[in-house]
């Protein structure tokens, strides 16, 4: 029981620590009104995974198998999907969540990446051969309501609605790369032949920090080199080592605890911490409309991940 409640807890923590990136990444990509970020998006993103992939590198030094851990895939295949979830997974996600977050607010960036589920669903579709249903084609809709509430009448609207319906679309477009990733993910441990789940993060996290150089080098060509501050060091380390190594161990072991169902479910809390994490730390401002967004977005993501259990269960 107590044991339980731990691991209820700690999950509580992974969901509070990614809200808290939607603050974060808006702070580093966008700066205060006071002062501007020192560093571009793309640049952010690759000193990211600079501590990311570190903090990896060590857990692995210390992963207690007796078969240790391999750091790079081997394989023809393992090399092809290890490439195509950096692309889309890393370099993709981290590209469009950085740029994302320069033109629109945290909070509301936070209520459209729930959304993840459903487009995780409908490229099942062609990868996975999942089989849709009319109700599905209906949660979809009114998950794209919500979203369209959030950003059209964002109680934030000292930013421009043109500026937030380009961060909209581009963190949009960050929750499609990650469900692509995270079905490239199911068909590599579906193979049996890849890899175990902790490689292929350690993979393609590594692969995609190294895609992420040619566009951190365009843009310290363009803007010259960045000197970030403590806060924004202190910033680029916590997204890099606790809220990517750390909070996947924490989610790993929440889900051999507790079963995948449960774990996932705190997925939802995430937005809730982000609109927070924005009030908080960047003085957003919180508006009814994100209560009557989220709604829908929350209950367009059940009926589809709903629907997509039953057609998988008969």
């Amino acid at each position: 029981m107590v044991r339980e409640v731990k691991t209820h807890l700690l999950l509580l923590l992974v969901a509070a620590i990614w809200g808290s990136t939607w603050a974060v990444g808006r702070f580093l990509s966008y700066g205060l009104e006071d002062a501007r970020a020192s560093t571009g998006p793309a640049t952010s993103a690759w000193l990211r995974y600079i501590f990311a992939v570190l903090g990896f590198l060590v857990w692995c030094l210390f992963y207690k198998n007796k078969d240790g851990i391999r750091i790079l895939p081997t394989g023809r295949k393992a090399w092809r999907y290890t490439f195509l979830m950096a692309l889309f997974g890393t370099m993709g996600y981290q590209l469009l969540f950085m740029n994302g977050m320069k033109w629109t607010a945290a909070g509301d960036a936070s209520m459209i990446i729930p959304m993840n589920p459903v487009f995780t669903v409908l490229l099942a579709v062609p990868l996975l051969g999942q089989r849709v249903s009319s109700r599905m084609f209906l949660g979809l809709l009114a998950g794209l309501v919500g979203v369209a509430i959030v950003i059209g009448w964002s109680p934030n609207t000292e930013i421009p609605l043109n500026h937030r319906l380009i961060g909209g679309v581009m963190i949009g477009f960050a929750a499609l790369m990650w469900a692509a990733t995270s079905n490239l993910t199911k068909m590599a441990l579906l193979d049996g032949t890849i890899g175990t789940s902790l490689e292929i993060v350690v993979w393609y996290s590594i692969v995609g920090w190294v895609l992420l150089t040619p566009w951190m080098l365009v843009e310290v060509w363009q803007s010259g080199i960045p000197a970030p501050n403590t806060t924004e060091w202190i910033s680029l380390a916590y997204l890099g080592i606790v809220s990517t190594v750390l909070t996947y161990a924490w989610f790993a072991r929440g889900i051999d605890r507790i079963g995948a169902t449960a774990a996932s479910s705190y997925v939802f809390l995430v937005p809730v911490f982000g609109v927070l994490g924005g009030w908080l730390l960047l003085d957003e401002n919180i508006g009814f409309s994100m209560v009557a967004g989220f709604f829908l977005i929350v209950l367009g993501v059940r009926e589809v991940q709903g629907q997509s259990r039953l057609i998988s269960d008969d």
